[in-house]
């Protein structure tokens, strides 16, 4: 009785008191058997979509591809970005990694659109109910500490193996930072502007959508912004699992000591991320920038250059 004490108190290897991998490994078990059509009929839409995404960016030429990402970039962030974008896009297809990436590009875009869909209503959530935080923040300190590895697992044990758990994974890894900020964002909305509102006889659905959400657009889009990089991040994680891209051919070079073909696949990532990264931040920056986007990059370049030619008509 003694030395079994000895070993609790000791924590050695024969003191397990609490069979947690067990519990764990037997309750999973059990969805698997009980519930998995669930997480089937969840897997139709999100492969569609996938699909279709992947099958369009796959179908676009890619020097129409690169001047829709470059006419955006100046649009909507800055001529220098846009010049970056043009670079770094070129640069991808030259080195011989395009499709991996309009590959991974989709399946980061599902990723980043299923986070937006789930985040938003969860961020707005904490941000009005207190006792929502409550029970949502452990929630979002257990996803963000957790090794990314450990999805893997229980992800393939309901889902299978392919694209569609690559985004559920890549989901569950980028979307903490989407529903804490947007969470901070509305919190930190001044209490005068809340109640000069309020005065004007606000409702609470308005409140949100016409004070509250635009003036904490540029932490929410911050949140996109780090929900893009995690998924970026988790793509070489996600190619364990069958996942195609840029982290596959990162992986293959890894098990055939490949060194350049793991440089090609990383470099694609960074260079992708670089793109993505300065355009979103950006974006935020604009959103707060007085001048109106109908003035700003090639669609203001547009309007002044026909206004000028608009001959003038003189009155008499």
């Amino acid at each position: 009785m003694i030395p079994d004490i000895f070993n609790w108190l000791f924590f050695n290897q024969s003191s397990q008191i609490i069979p947690l991998g067990d519990w764990i490994s037997a309750a999973v078990a059990w969805v698997v058997v009980n519930f998995r059509w669930v997480f089937q009929l969840i897997r139709i839409p999100i492969s569609h979509t996938l699909n279709a995404i992947e099958a369009f960016l796959q179908w676009l030429p890619p020097i129409l591809f690169i001047a829709v990402v470059v006419l955006f970039a100046w649009q909507f962030a800055t001529r220098k970005i846009a010049i970056l974008s043009l670079f770094a896009m070129v640069a991808i297809g030259m080195i011989g990694a395009w499709t991996e990436t309009m590959t991974t590009l989709s399946l980061v875009i599902v990723a980043v659109l299923l986070c937006i869909v789930v985040g938003l209503p969860l961020g707005i959530a904490s941000a009005r109910n207190n006792r929502a935080e409550a029970i949502i923040r452990p929630m979002l300190d257990a996803m963000q500490t957790l090794p990314a590895f450990v999805y893997l697992v229980p992800v393939v044990m309901l889902f299978g193996t392919g694209k569609v758990p690559g985004v559920i994974v890549t989901f569950i890894f980028a979307v903490p930072p989407l529903i804490r900020l947007t969470n901070i964002g509305i919190r930190q909305v001044s209490e005068e502007t809340v109640e000069a509102a309020l005065a004007f006889g606000s409702t609470p659905k308005q409140m949100l959508w016409e004070v509250q959400l635009p003036l904490a657009m540029p932490t929410i889009l911050a949140g996109v912004n780090q929900a893009i990089m995690l998924a970026l991040s988790m793509v070489v994680i996600a190619s364990l699992i069958a996942v195609e891209g840029l982290g596959q051919m990162v992986n293959r070079g890894i098990g055939r000591l490949d060194v350049g073909l793991a440089a090609v696949g990383g470099l694609g990532i960074v260079l992708m991320a670089i793109v993505l990264d300065r355009i979103t931040q950006n974006v935020g920056k604009s959103s707060q920038n007085s001048l109106n986007w109908r003035d700003r990059g090639p669609w203001g370049a547009l309007r002044k250059l026909t206004s000028q030619r608009r001959p003038s008509v003189s009155t008499p």
